[in-house]
């Protein structure tokens, strides 16, 4: 329970505690760059209930190595992404400190309170981080054999290198953006009809998203030089949720031999708020160690890095009153970890840096209602997803849209969560 932290004691105009159900428990305490109108330059924060604490306005109770290297003129989370394993202890320690209702600093000083505690209401958020390069997985086993299936039939659905290496393609920095980001539907070459081999120019007209999450590189490694297993947690800064927009009649046309382009560098859309390993740690599942078959050597985990998240996604069409859930996920259905994607994508030499973004790929369960992209929940167009008692259908999304991602990790009386990671479809440029 959040026992150790009393908002009322922090905050003069709050009369209750943190509510359970929030994702932003004391034992969360994720980090985000926001700005208000008051001061529009962005800034970091952390996320407390329905309230942001102004990492700028207590600087002057970080030491000071923190304070001028990770707080001052920082505008992104780059600078604490890259100071590392200690670093980070000491900030979360720090900011713990700052919110316990046990200590004088904040809960005693009116003044203070009044700067440093932002309601949410009245933030802008930003990207978290400089994202120099972002790189997408294909790592949920369930979603690799339905797409296959789908594709190539049951008995050649994973590809003979899927079990042996987590398959990932780089994608575009550029148009990762922040959540509320409307995304506009792409226009590109389609193929008009199943039987076509000319393509035309038309508007996406199956459009998707992908319930995915994202985490964020620490100090990372220099050209040349792999990151090992051992090594690969201490670089793993944090988590955000992910949808990675797909255009997938653009993408069956254009995907061979090189993979996806146009389809998938149109957007990618996080959450603000970076959930960090140490707040995600007591989500850890038992090790369960690859064995059929096992890992070459580089690969090999010796303990667990499989995490109990849960995960959503709703809808909300243009005329419904309300979002609609269609998807219930979990984190725990990936096949390869965070770790092992790191290390995989490091074992050539290529150099990781801080905020570089790595996406999971989409996270698929076993049951139709945990399927991560409309792909899989209208089986390639076959079925119809219901919009629960709205009395509206889909088999992929239409404009105006209104997609939803939320997720969290369950503990005794507290949530550790990611806040919302949504975006509106907006119609198609004209041709």
């Amino acid at each position: 329970r959040n026992d150790h932290f009393s908002l009322e004691a922090v905050v003069s105009t709050q009369s209750t505690g943190v509510n359970e159900e929030s994702d932003f428990s004391y034992q969360n305490l994720p980090y985000g760059i926001f700005s208000t109108t008051a001061n529009p330059s962005p800034r970091i924060g952390v996320a407390i209930g329905d309230y942001v604490l102004d990492i700028s306005a207590v600087k002057h109770l970080f030491t000071p190595e923190i304070r001028e290297s990770c707080i001052e003129g920082q505008s992104t989370l780059n600078a604490l992404m890259g100071a590392g394993r200690p670093v980070w202890t000491e900030f979360r320690r720090t900011v713990q400190r700052i919110l316990s209702k046990e200590d004088p600093v904040l809960r005693d000083n009116a003044g203070l309170k009044a700067a440093a505690m932002v309601p949410m209401t009245e933030v802008t958020m930003h990207l978290p981080a400089r994202i120099g390069d972002y790189t997408d997985f294909y790592s949920s086993k369930n979603h690799a054999t339905n797409v296959g299936t789908m594709f190539r039939g049951k008995d050649n659905a994973l590809q003979p290198n899927w079990l042996h290496l987590p398959v990932g393609y780089h994608g575009r920095s550029s148009s990762v953006v922040i959540s509320g980001t409307p995304m506009r539907r792409p226009l590109g070459q389609i193929l008009p009809s199943p039987t076509a081999t000319t393509p035309i120019f038309a508007p996406c007209k199956l459009f998707d998203f992908e319930l995915e999450m994202g985490f964020f590189v620490g100090p990372g490694n220099e050209l040349g030089e792999p990151i090992k297993m051992e090594d690969a947690a201490d670089n793993i800064f944090g988590m955000v949720l992910m949808n990675d927009w797909s255009a997938r009649d653009i993408q069956k046309w254009e995907y061979v031999p090189l993979g996806p382009f146009g389809a998938k560098n149109l957007g990618t859309t996080i959450s603000p708020w970076v959930v960090t390993m140490d707040a995600l740690a007591p989500f850890l599942l038992p090790h369960q160690p690859k064995t059929d078959p096992e890992p070459l050597p580089y690969l090999k985990e010796n303990d667990s890095y499989q995490y109990d998240i849960n995960l959503f996604v709703a809808i909300q069409g243009q005329e419904m009153n309300k979002p609609e859930i269609v998807s219930r996920s979990n984190f725990k259905h990936m096949y390869w970890s965070p770790r092992q994607q790191l290390v995989h994508h490091s074992v050539t030499g290529c150099n990781m840096r801080p905020g570089d973004l790595l996406g999971s790929g989409t996270i698929s369960g076993t049951e139709d209602d945990q399927l991560g992209c409309m792909l899989e929940l209208c089986w390639k167009g076959t079925r119809e997803v219901k919009l629960g008692e709205s009395g509206e259908v889909r088999k992929f999304l239409k404009d105006g849209d209104d997609v939803i991602m939320t997720g969290y990790a369950q503990g005794m009386g507290y949530r550790v969560g990611f806040g919302e990671c949504s975006g509106k479809v907006l119609p198609a440029n004209k041709v």
